[in-house]
């Protein structure tokens, strides 16, 4: 696999515009599009929109049942292990 390196930019549309023309045989490509920084830092959205869509945590989730019980906990600590926390939970409920 070779790498070409060319500008271009998306336009109104959502299309990706190549600016210059590119020295490559015909054939099927793979693109993988690196947004500059500046464009990153000059985006449109403002904070608090960009704060509303996405959680603390840059976590998505399917279902918004639990969301707010899952950002609102306290993180696991490194030390935690959940084989250990199935058995005592086990040995508790059957009082073993």
């Amino acid at each position: 696999m070779q790498a070409y390196k060319a500008k271009g930019k998306i336009d109104a549309m959502g299309n990706l515009v190549v600016e210059e023309p590119i020295q490559i045989p015909p054939g099927n490509v793979e693109v993988i599009i690196l947004l500059l920084a500046d464009e990153v830092n000059n985006s449109s959205e403002t904070p608090s929109e960009s704060q509303a869509e996405t959680p603390k945590k840059q976590v998505r989730y399917r279902t918004k049942a639990f969301r707010d019980l899952l950002e609102n906990s306290p993180p696991v600590p490194p030390d935690f292990d959940p084989e250990q926390a199935k058995w005592e939970y086990l040995k508790e409920k059957h009082n073993l």
